[in-house]
């Protein structure tokens, strides 16, 4: 045994001072009484007594000593030299990832790569100082580089594990910036290998890793999806997959909106999966929830439980209503008919508009005298000026070589318009709108909004023209379309992973948005910019997303995020690739020698003498007030008498 602090071992001498405490006569105060006669064998000891005395056995002195000992051996930092894994400076990485959730190793993986980082800091060097990141959806600094034992204590406590994908490049590069100066620096993975496969470690110096886990099993849902079949209406799409070396029976539950909607069992062989096909669907439902549980006459585990439920929202493809006003235009009518998202009605220029409201008019060489509340298509536009002044119009113009197509625009994406030939055009100039096809003698397409509607003109005939006839044709109804469809806010395809950014778009006229978590948590922006970055998916479930205008609630909507990671589902313990080498350091078999520190134990000792010694000190004083209490009693008894 040796001391980190051997200097406090000099308190030793304060045991002289408490010793001659005891060898001093005990000095009584003089006071006048009526007769000595009961006082004899007090004034015979007084008498005797003497400024010193000889020490005598006291039990009290004896406690008071081994106090003294005890605490100062406790200051003086007692330890003896183990085996430890590292020394030097010590980068901790502690996988926190969903993986580290099974419980294959009880309570879980994370909860024994924590014990396993409390038992590594007790055997730190005087000079040995250690960082722990916690690994998960990004890489955090629960405590910086440091030798305090209890600091380093308190940050292992407090982290839990996450349910997404870790961030391992992130975590290594911050954990490598800790080299700059240490004479020796080592990178500490405490994890059960999930590591990407495409990651050299020996760009980042060296690392060792301590492996947690023992067992495969798990069966996961790997994906779950929805989509429209224009015969079959709605249907939904899952995988389930099982990355155990056993084949395993599961029961598939689907629920819509919070109600059961179907249960089915399935087999699934070792390291497969099965595909599931569910179409016998209501119409109407937005919330999807699929879920994993295990019949109960099956006794195989099942690991990990994080992603044995799935989630996924559906938005149903409705088709709009267009009305086309024209004396007859096949080109038109087939061009939007030609997608689902149409329904594409016949009107006559001749009867005027109907009453009833359309989502989209498209008005061919003909006007009505006031607009429409709704998104306009106007092609070959008439001579006569437009109602409220919708635009200019001017001549004919027969200078149609196209000169350039709007870059970067939506309503313009993959459209090329070099090989099209219009004959003639009518020159129209509107400020609110933005030219997506400019020629020579003018703008060929317009588009823009104009008093909250979204209207764009083709100020030629299209039968001037081989328009109809190119490729342009489709890509340019195709794109106005998805451009007079009410813009959604959010663009994902499927759902988000756990840790996943999501891009919110609310519309201008949202002067709030409130994204609401699955756990009912709120997250309030106020729009300052076109959008939003919402980063706190950190559980999965459906997250809905309402936008304000003042207190009204203008739009809705909904989106799912999963763990659906494969490297995370693939529990396996795998051996973590240092380049093309495997190091996989196994924590049973240190490789050098570190300090285990017992100063704490000497602390409880010397507390635990300390409460003995105040209990025999206050039991001694209670006996003589208890004999002269009887004493008194018996005096007074006796005179009655």
């Amino acid at each position: 045994m040796s001391f980190l602090a051997p200097f406090a071992l000099a308190l030793g001498l304060l045991a002289v001072p408490i010793i001659l405490l005891y060898m001093l006569r005990l000095r009584r105060r003089e006071v006048q009484v009526s007769s000595t006669l009961l006082w004899r064998q007090l004034l015979q000891d007084r008498e005797a007594n003497a400024p010193w005395q000889r020490l005598r056995r006291n039990l009290l002195l004896f406690l008071q000593l081994l106090i003294l000992a005890a605490l100062i051996l406790a200051l003086a930092r007692p330890y003896v030299e183990v085996p430890t894994l590292t020394s030097g400076r010590i980068a901790l990485l502690l996988d926190a990832s969903a993986s580290m959730n099974a419980t294959d190793v009880q309570p879980s993986r994370f909860e024994a790569a924590r014990r396993f980082a409390l038992e590594l800091i007790e055997t730190l060097g005087a000079d040995d100082e250690v960082a722990v990141v916690r690994v998960a959806e990004s890489a955090e600094v629960l405590v910086n580089y440091t030798s305090d034992r209890a600091q380093l204590r308190n940050a292992l406590e407090r982290a839990q594990p996450s349910k997404g994908i870790p961030d391992w490049n992130a975590a290594l590069t911050l954990a490598a910036a800790g080299a700059q100066g240490a004479e020796k620096f080592t990178i500490l993975l405490l994890s059960d290998g999930g590591l990407p496969q495409n990651l050299d470690l020996r760009l980042y110096g060296e690392v060792r890793h301590v492996p947690f886990g023992e067992s495969g099993q798990n069966v996961a849902i790997s994906a779950l999806a929805t989509a429209t079949d224009p015969v079959r209406g709605a249907q939904i799409y899952a995988r389930v997959e099982n990355y155990g070396t056993q084949p395993a029976e599961v029961i598939f539950s689907l629920s819509l909106d919070g109600a059961l909607h179907s249960a089915a069992p399935y087999r699934v062989e070792a390291n497969s999966a099965v595909d599931i096909t569910i179409s016998d669907l209501p119409a109407e439902f937005r919330r999807v929830e699929a879920q994993l549980t295990r019949p109960s006459s099956s006794t195989l585990p099942d690991y990990l439980s994080l992603d044995d439920t799935a989630y996924a929202v559906y938005t149903p493809l409705r088709a709009e209503r267009a009305l086309l006003m024209s004396s007859g235009n096949p080109f038109l009518e087939r061009g939007f008919a030609a997608l689902n998202v149409w329904q594409v009605y016949r009107g006559d220029p001749a009867l005027g508009l109907p009453t009833e409201p359309f989502d989209l008019y498209i008005f061919d060489g003909w006007l009505p005298p006031s607009l429409p509340d709704a998104n306009i298509l106007i092609v070959n536009p008439p001579p006569e000026p437009p109602p409220n002044d919708l635009y200019a119009i001017g001549a004919l113009s027969t200078q149609t070589q196209v000169l350039r197509v709007r870059p970067d625009d939506p309503r313009t994406r993959y459209l090329r318009f070099n090989d099209v030939n219009v004959r003639a055009f009518r020159q129209v100039r509107a400020e609110w709108a933005d030219t997506l096809v400019e020629a020579l003698g003018g703008a060929l397409i317009l588009a823009g909004e104009y008093q909250g509607r979204r209207i764009a003109i083709l100020p030629f005939n299209l039968f001037d023209s081989d328009l109809p006839l190119k490729i342009a044709y489709p890509i340019l109804i195709a794109n106005l379309t998805a451009w007079y469809q009410t813009p959604r806010a959010l663009s994902l395809e499927g759902s988000a992973q756990i840790g996943q950014t999501v891009v919110i778009q609310p519309p201008p006229e949202a002067d709030t948005v409130r994204v609401i978590a699955p756990d009912g948590a709120a997250t309030t922006f106020r729009p300052e910019q076109p959008l939003l970055i919402y980063a706190e998916t950190t559980q999965a479930g459906i997250y809905s997303v309402d936008m304000y205008s003042g207190a009204e609630l203008i739009q809705q909507e909904f989106f799912a995020v999963n763990l659906f990671s494969p490297n995370e589902s693939a529990i396996a313990p795998r051996a973590v690739q240092l380049g093309s080498v495997a190091e996989a350091t196994d924590a049973e078999s240190p490789q050098e020698i570190g300090q285990r520190e017992f100063w704490s134990l000497f602390a409880l000792i010397g507390l635990a003498i300390l409460a003995i010694e105040w209990f025999i000190y206050h039991r001694r004083l209670g006996v003589p007030r208890l004999r002269s209490a009887a004493l008194s009693k018996f005096s007074r008894t006796g005179r009655r008498s």
